[in-house]
């Protein structure tokens, strides 16, 4: 991951829409200087003045920091034949460089001061196919397999457009975003490879084991 890091540093604020809740935080703007990171409290965000409204599904310590990379966006913008700036997937951080899709559960990553670790994909919401207004995303979405990653925060500290992304651990089971995207949700042949996975999220793993005990 040479030259890997942040293209910009993505906040929400509160927004209407359609889905359940009646407000969202999915549209993340990019911000100038450093943002405060830190281990954040159930439903709330891990970065500074971002707004977390769908409190059933997202932020906590297992979605502190959600990642997205540049290169899968400029794959959709090809696809979908339109502009995707950065934040617009509702990224926190927007990456180059960096292998999201493909990094390994419990990746640990140095970022300006902070140190996050790799979690869990994203999974596709009404509330994002709203927002981005596209026929069948969730379903799109969820065959291309380019989820990008949430993040946990080992170490509070702040991030800056233009910091380097550095990989400092990576496990040795390597199982990656990806194949546990796929594996619960297209491919669930691939859930007995998420049961022993000590990095994943309980739930995550509580789901693999009673699927595959089912």
């Amino acid at each position: 991951m040479d030259n890997a890091r942040v293209l910009s540093v993505n906040v929400g604020r509160p927004r209407p829409t359609e889905a359940k809740g009646g407000t969202t935080g999915i549209d993340k703007r990019p911000v100038d200087g450093p943002v405060e990171v830190t281990v954040p409290a159930h439903a709330k965000s891990g970065l500074s003045g971002d707004a977390i409204c769908d409190t059933d599904h997202h932020g906590g310590p297992e979605q502190a920091v959600y990642a997205y990379a540049r290169e899968d966006l400029d794959k959709w913008e090809a696809e979908l034949g339109r502009e995707l700036p950065g934040g617009v997937f509702g990224e926190n951080l927007t990456t180059l460089g960096v292998e999201v899709t493909g990094a390994v559960i419990g990746e640990r990553w140095r970022v300006g001061t902070t140190l996050l670790e790799v979690s869990s994909p994203r999974i596709p919401c009404r509330t994002f196919a709203l927002w981005l207004a596209q026929e069948r995303w969730q379903r799109t979405f969820t065959e291309r397999a380019l989820p990008g990653a949430y993040l946990r925060v080992v170490e509070p500290g702040a991030i800056t457009a233009g910091d380097a992304v550095e990989v400092v651990h990576r496990p040795d089971h390597g199982l990656t975003v990806g194949e546990v995207f796929r594996a619960v949700t297209l491919e669930p042949e691939l859930l007995p490879r998420l049961v022993d996975v000590a990095e994943l999220p309980a739930h995550i793993r509580e789901q693999a084991r009673k699927r595959v005990d089912a």
